[in-house]
């Protein structure tokens, strides 16, 4: 019978075992907070760089068609082709900058209820969008 007996010993982890405990722990463990913060960082993303993308996209377009136009003027000799190639070019570049405010403009009203809203979350403020717009003096 001596050999069938049960022996049960209970050791407390120490502190260095605890912490790595609670960092594995918390890895596993869903923080709300966190997770709202990282969308309205994305969304954030999302309409700045779609904004921005699309403005150099067409600036790069436009140089390069006037680069074209200038090589086909200078090195070519074909005046007339290179000067309609260059005005070609300079045109989406003018209307780079139009065209990123209003890229800019439509994904802010696309997206904004919903950032003002995760910002509001995590601030604690309450209110709706045209409160908060009236408070800093604009009109809705």
């Amino acid at each position: 019978m001596n050999g069938n007996r049960f022996r049960y010993s209970y050791s407390a982890p120490d502190e260095r075992e605890r912490e790595e405990i609670e960092r594995i722990r918390a890895a596993y463990r869903t923080d709300e907070r966190a997770e709202k913060f990282s969308r309205l960082r994305r969304l954030n993303a999302r309409v700045r760089h779609a904004a921005t993308g699309t403005a150099c996209a067409l600036g790069i377009a436009g140089c390069l068609l006037f680069g074209g136009g200038m090589s086909m003027t200078l090195a070519g000799g074909n005046w007339v082709g290179g000067i309609i190639l260059s005005a070609c070019g300079i045109l989406p570049m003018l209307a780079a900058i139009p065209v990123y405010n209003r890229v800019l403009c439509r994904l802010r009203r696309k997206y904004g209820p919903e950032i003002l809203r995760l910002s509001e979350e995590l601030l604690g403020k309450t209110g709706t969008p045209a409160d908060t717009a009236q408070n800093r003096g604009e009109s809705s």
